[in-house]
């Protein structure tokens, strides 16, 4: 039997990948993320997820589980199958760039779909529906959210088909989402974000005037953060397979500087029309996004 370090250990990338199957991944993740919340200050979350929920005012003290209470000293009425507070989309950025990896470290989209794996498999088990969107320049594959429990399989099943190809349009297929979602609800997105700030900045207050909560996550590689490549080097754009030579030390400074002010920019601009905007180092563990999520949920 796992014990609570065993599942801890899976809310780390390395650990994470290597798992064959994701399935497997999504709930190691999820168990990891959950122990650490019974010793964190996030323990007043509800954790008690498939048939459960905290107690609130006006809710028939029939519906409490008593055995619940005696175990942790807290109410929980049990939850019934329409009971379906929140209707979530996760939307993943499938574009070459997010094929990059330093050495050590999983790549981008490898680090997106494992979090969006988690994630899906964290709503359903709240019994909250949830829907995903993949896309490059164009969206690539679209479900629509549901809370059945077997409808994990399919979101799973999507995630793990789908492959880093194409170049980025993230801007114009989020625009393209936020016309097919027609109910409210909760976006989610993991993406590098690399396009053109005023575009990305237009798509989330699409999502924003058809009044959905969103929160997205800017994955980064820890080399696109600081630019340590150290010795001359060639770099390779993955989307057009452009070729440039340069010192990386020479360019350090004006690196740096671009990439912090165009989180800068982002980070700024979201916090006007309320968007929660993250970034993301993919050698951090799982866990910090999954709070963010949690942070975000308990508000809505």
């Amino acid at each position: 039997m796992a014990n609570n370090s065993d599942y801890r250990k899976y809310l780390i990338p390395q650990e994470a990948a290597k798992l064959a199957n994701i399935d497997l991944l999504a709930k190691l993740v999820v168990e990891g993320f959950i122990t650490g919340l019974h010793r964190s200050p996030y323990h007043g979350f509800s954790v008690e997820f498939a048939e459960h929920r905290q107690y609130r005012p006006g809710d028939e003290i029939r519906h409490i589980d008593w055995k619940i209470y005696g175990r942790t000293n807290k109410y929980y009425v049990k939850q019934f199958e329409e009971e379906t507070n929140l209707r979530a989309y996760i939307a993943v950025d499938s574009s070459a760039s997010m094929n990059y990896k330093s050495e050590g470290n999983i790549s981008k989209f490898e680090y997106a779909i494992y979090l969006a794996a988690a994630l899906s498999y964290l709503l359903i088990k709240q019994r909250d529906a949830v829907g995903l969107a993949t896309y490059d320049t164009v969206i690539n594959n679209f479900l629509p959210s549901k809370s059945k429990p077997s409808y994990i399989n399919e979101i799973l099943r999507a995630l793990d088909n789908t492959k880093p190809a194409s170049e980025t349009g993230t801007a114009s297929s989020l625009e393209s989402l936020a016309e097919r979602i027609k109910r409210r609800g909760l976006i989610i997105i993991f993406s590098d974000f690399f396009d053109t700030k005023e575009s990305v900045l237009k798509a989330f207050n699409h999502f924003r005037h058809q009044g959905h909560e969103v929160l997205a996550f800017m994955l980064l590689d820890p080399r696109e953060i600081d630019f340590k490549f150290g010795y001359p080097a060639t770099f390779k754009d993955m989307e057009t397979n452009q070729e440039m030579v340069t010192n990386p030390y020479l360019i350090h400074k004006s690196y740096s500087k671009a990439v912090e002010e165009y989180i800068h920019f982002l980070k700024n601009e979201c916090s006007k029309i309320k968007v929660d905007f993250n970034v993301i180092n993919t050698s951090e563990p799982f866990d910090k996004a999954l709070k963010e999520y949690l942070i975000k949920r308990s508000k809505i």
